[in-house]
């Protein structure tokens, strides 16, 4: 069975974007070699990724024209399968990407299908619905050095109550804290 695993970037006061959609300027102040080298090791765990449609719309540009110097990430992000979870696309043109209007049903059913890893980045709408569905095996949150004050929580109201067990702590040199969480109830 595969793991569905949450990953994003927060500010330490929990917004995972600023005020615009896709302003992920702070992301810069702890990209380095330790996220890269990560970044490489959970795409290399990786079958599926899993998108809200605007998470794809922008993950999409960037990686389809990603600069020389993003090497192999780009190219596991170009290669992986995607499941882009929209009520609205009509098509999406980056390689091997499915729609699906249901992202609770086809979720189930991908993770019930392989034995790999399933990676949800950004996306704070569907992963409030994934999490209400209780579908989350791992979540896995980096801690950015910055208070924003404004912009989009990747935890929103009306989020289920989940016990969690702490699996691991990651501090980086750069300031970023990586911690790693299981549900209780999945154990």
């Amino acid at each position: 069975m595969r793991k569905l695993i949450m990953w994003n970037l927060i500010s330490l006061d929990g917004y995972f974007e600023g005020e615009k959609k896709w302003d992920l300027s702070f992301h810069g102040l702890v990209w380095g070699k330790e996220l890269e080298d990560l970044s490489l090791t959970q795409l290399r765990s990786a079958d599926y990724l899993v998108f809200g449609a605007t998470t794809y719309q922008g993950m999409a540009e960037y990686w389809t024209n990603a600069p020389e110097d993003e090497g192999d990430v780009a190219k596991f992000m170009n290669s992986l399968p995607k499941l882009v979870c929209s009520t609205t696309l009509q098509s999406a043109n980056w390689k091997n990407t499915t729609i699906t209007k249901d992202a609770v049903k086809e979720v189930t059913k991908l993770k019930n299908e392989g034995s790999g890893n399933m990676f949800v980045f950004g996306s704070g709408n569907l992963s409030a619905s994934l999490m209400k569905a209780n579908l989350f095996d791992e979540y896995r949150i980096c801690i950015t050095p910055i208070f924003l004050g404004k912009g989009n929580k990747l935890f929103q109201e009306g989020i289920p109550n989940i016990p969690l067990k702490r699996m691991e702590t990651n501090s980086l040199s750069s300031g970023a804290v990586i911690l790693r969480y299981t549900p209780k109830t999945n154990q």
